[in-house]
């Protein structure tokens, strides 16, 4: 027989992952198209009863985004500048309606290569938070995200929560998304920087290329590149010449691996010169 729950308490919750398999049900944006038109066959944990896993709150190290914030939370909250990035991300994630609904933590589980909020993630250094019945643990979130649709979610867990450390939250921060029309796109590459400036120098980096590898990926070598740089036009020059060695996109229906590589260099650079300040251009690039 095929169950249904909504608890309405975490430790609830909980005590039911540690009893059997369930398919965790948040906002239902991925999970009703994954299902399509496939007869249910596993147990549903719904959690949209947990008000508690809702919400953003700060500590004196970390910013934590609830697991069931949603992408219009993330818009509304008042952050730093260092998650514009991740606010023009959550612009991305499908319709007004689908941000109204769709949960952080949920785009993070579905694991998929072009999932909108994780490059803003990564260059925020975020850790994700896993609970069970019996212990909690934080994972950085490259050590989450395995592959494509894969997690490292171990049976009896659930995310709770996405963990900022304030650590990473110096600067400011830009979103460039490639896609084929203006909206509602799954994209082709998208890039989040970060850049803490101080006297008009580049003081620290973080570049993050999505739908270009089977996971989202920190650009080592671009970072290395622009520390040191003053804030003017060797800032692109440096993301042209850097080596961008974590990349191996595939080609399909919306490009091919070649014009993906070509795309990203270019979207890296509009990416850190918006974080920069050197441009107010935060459009979306159209293929």
């Amino acid at each position: 027989m095929i169950r249904y729950a909504k608890p309405t308490t975490v430790d609830e919750a909980l005590a039911l992952l540690g009893e059997g398999a369930w398919r965790i049900l948040a906002g239902g944006t991925d999970f009703y198209p994954a299902q399509g038109t496939k007869p249910f066959r596993d147990n549903v944990l719904d959690i949209n009863g947990l008000a508690a896993l809702r919400g953003i709150a700060e500590t004196d190290d970390h910013f934590v985004l609830g697991a069931r914030t949603t992408w219009t939370d993330i818009i509304r909250y008042p952050l730093p500048p260092a998650f514009d990035a991740l606010k023009q991300a959550a612009r991305e994630v499908g319709s007004p309606q689908i941000q109204n609904v769709a949960s952080v933590a949920g785009n993070l589980c579905n694991a998929s290569p072009a999932a909108d909020g994780v490059p803003s993630l990564l260059t925020l250094d975020a850790e994700v938070e896993l609970r069970s019945a019996a212990a909690t643990r934080c994972l950085p979130l490259p050590e989450f995200i395995l592959g494509n649709r894969r997690t490292a979610l171990q049976p009896g867990e659930m995310v709770t929560a996405i963990r900022v450390p304030k650590l990473a939250v110096a600067g400011t921060s830009a979103f460039v998304k490639l896609g084929a029309r203006r909206y509602l796109v799954i994209s082709i590459a998208m890039v989040a920087a970060r850049l803490a400036v101080e006297n008009g120098i580049v003081a620290d980096a973080a570049v993050a290329v999505g739908s270009c590898s089977a996971v989202a990926k920190r650009l080592a070598a671009v970072e290395t590149a622009l520390r040191g740089l003053p804030v003017d036009h060797r800032l692109a020059a440096a993301v042209q010449a850097a080596p961008m060695a974590e990349l191996s996109p595939i080609a399909d229906v919306r490009g091919s691996a070649e014009y993906r590589l070509d795309a990203v260099r270019e979207i890296v650079a509009r990416a850190v010169l918006q974080a920069s300040g050197q441009t107010s251009d935060h459009a979306m690039v159209a293929a």
